[in-house]
């Protein structure tokens, strides 16, 4: 009698229905209205800058060890304090209920089960506290932008300590809203409902009073010195989000940053502006030793964030790949994305024989020749 032989080896452990990153983008993507999946996807201008942001990435060539005698890589690190099971903050990216009814709720309850943590947009269609109680264990760095009243800024600076947030992202490249082609063209308007969870109709603060600079542009932008003065009324530490510059960086520690997010906004607001990583090894060697530094625009594998991470980043930020986890499947979808990013990582690391993401250099990378 012949048995059947037991399978005893499968290259595919995943068990779920997404066995890559690039499946879940395009389930994602053919579930999305056309206008909103344009917003997801597009940037300003021609999108030079978006561009950059992924060409960056295939600059650089792994330099592995082998033989190295080394076991299962660990992914884990901690940014601002908080302890990270893996380097990933998901971004604090607005109108998440234009994605899935749950927002940034579900990706906060995602980030907790997999070790991430969730920076939660003050645009967002959920209030803070709510994402708060959602998932108390990642949803620990709340954002906000520096515009408008400075009553209005301290006010939400309180309510983020009241919340229980750990520490504060300053998103300081975005005094107005990018020109944003696709958008335009698609009279993209979504019901303001979607970033008005902090400030809901009735609220105390209208919506208009504090984005309203995005659009009309007429209140004057905040300089470093105000930042730095206002910042200075909590006891939370922050990051200043939207650095591409060593001055910038230098400007931001100076005024008080306890981390720099070095990002073009996803190509999302100035168009023909360098790639983010590209900008990285001059800002790591600016403030380096005196903030930390995370990286996001441009993240789209696991392989990225070795990169970025050898390059000088403590942890890098992902904005569309969170979106797109949240479109294709809520909670369950952004989960998989981590799982996805952790998987390719240990793959990567134990092939480059590096046993710690802490242990990352740019001595395991070398530019590649145009």
């Amino acid at each position: 009698m012949t048995s059947t032989p037991q399978r005893a080896l499968s290259f595919f452990a995943g068990g779920a229905d997404f066995a890559t990153l690039s499946e879940i983008v395009e389930v994602a993507r053919a579930g999305l209205a056309s206008d909103v999946r344009d917003f997801l996807d597009g940037g300003a201008g021609r999108e030079v800058t978006l561009g950059r942001n992924r060409d960056a990435f295939e600059r650089w060539a792994y330099r592995p060890r082998v033989m190295t005698g080394l076991g299962v890589p660990d992914v884990a690190t901690s940014f601002l304090g908080i302890g990270l099971g893996l380097p990933v903050l998901t971004a604090p990216f607005g109108a998440d209920g234009l994605f899935h009814p749950e927002g940034h709720c579900a990706v906060a309850r995602a980030n907790a089960a997999e070790g991430a943590v969730s920076i939660v947009p003050e645009g967002g269609s959920h209030a803070m506290e709510a994402v708060a109680a959602a998932a108390p264990v990642a949803a620990r760095i709340a954002q906000l932008h520096p515009m408008g009243d400075p009553a209005n800024f301290a006010a939400m600076l309180g309510r983020i300590e009241d919340a229980g947030y750990d520490a504060v992202c300053v998103t300081v490249d975005c005094p107005t809203a990018g020109w944003r082609e696709g958008n335009r063209r698609n009279r993209f308007d979504p019901d303001p409902a979607v970033i008005s969870g902090n400030y809901p109709a009735g609220g105390p603060v209208a919506l208009e009073e504090v984005f309203g600079q995005l659009f009309t542009r007429t209140e004057p932008v905040w300089t470093w010195a105000q930042l730095g003065e206002r910042m200075a009324a909590t006891r939370l530490p922050w990051m200043a989000k939207g650095v591409l510059t060593a001055e910038a960086a230098s400007a931001a520690v100076d005024a008080g940053a306890s981390a720099v997010l070095v990002s073009n906004h996803g190509g999302r607001q100035l168009d023909g502006t360098p790639a983010a990583l590209d900008q990285l090894p001059e800002i790591a060697a600016a403030v380096g030793g005196r903030a930390q530094i995370a990286l996001d625009s441009g993240i789209r594998s696991g392989s990225d964030v070795v990169t970025a991470l050898a390059l000088g980043a403590d942890a890098v930020v992902i904005g569309r790949l969170a979106a797109y986890g949240l479109a294709a499947a809520g909670e369950a979808g952004v989960r998989r994305v981590h799982q996805l990013v952790r998987e390719e990582m240990q793959t990567i690391l134990t092939l480059l024989g590096v046993g710690s993401v802490r242990d990352l250099g740019p001595e395991f990378l070398q530019k590649v020749q145009p």
